[in-house]
This record gives structure tokens, sequence and C-alpha cells, in this order.
């Protein structure tokens, strides 16, 4: 079994890479990604909708860790998410809670937590 520590290392490098199918390959059909308060993506399918259009747009992604707590299966990140778009860097700070099958090193579900002021005021420019 992996450790939450490494698949969390993995995906961060994965959204590095900004290649949309190494990215959902963490992901399957139980998975879900819920950036609170607005309803969750279910599935992979859901998942790509949401991290499509960002991760086209970005010429590069870079999700820094300010601290994490690790658990047997779940992991709690606070970090700051960069993105830069048409040469502009945006950076907002976000936690999540993540839940892990370490077995298939795969997420299981993720629930992020976002000041949405802060977002619509940082990537309101983005066009997004």
């Amino acid at each position: 079994m992996i450790k939450p520590a490494e698949i969390i290392e993995t995906f961060f490098k994965a959204l590095s890479s900004r290649d949309l199918e190494k990215i959902l390959s963490f992901f399957d059909h139980r998975s879900t990604w819920q950036n609170v308060p607005h309803p969750p993506a279910n599935g992979v399918e859901e998942i790509s909708e949401m991290f499509r259009t960002i991760v086209e747009r970005s010429s590069k992604i870079q999700w820094d860790i300010v601290t994490a707590a690790f658990d047997d299966d779940r992991a709690w990140i606070e970090r700051v998410d960069r993105f830069w778009i048409d040469e502009v860097e945006y950076a907002v700070r976000c936690h999540g809670v993540f839940d892990f099958d370490t077995k298939n090193s795969t997420i299981v579900s993720v629930r992020d937590y976002v000041d949405l002021g802060e977002w619509r005021e940082r990537l309101g420019g983005a066009n997004l």
C-alpha cells in the first residue's frame, strides 16, 4: 500500500505536468471533488471537466504545500495554488481534505475550501 503523502506528492507533480490524462489517472468512478460550497464533481468525467479549462489555459501550474497532516487514508493539505495564465501568475490559498484508496493509489474524495471572494478577485481577469 502506498502512503497518502506519496499519493499527494505524485498528484501534485501530475498537476505541474498539465497532462490531463496523468491528472485523471488518480481518480476512478467512485471519486468526487467538491469545491465547497459548490456541488461535487462525481467520477472521472465530471472531474475532467472541472480541471480541463484551468489546465488548458495555464502555461504553468504549481501547488505549494504550506502545512500538511496525514492519517492512514486521509490528508489535510493547506496550500497555495498557482496558475500562470497569459503570462500572469494567479495564486490562491486553499485547504483540502483528501481521502484515498491506498491499495489502488487513487483519490476517493476531495473537499476543497477556498475564499471565493479571493478566488474571484484574483482569477477574475483570467477569463476562465
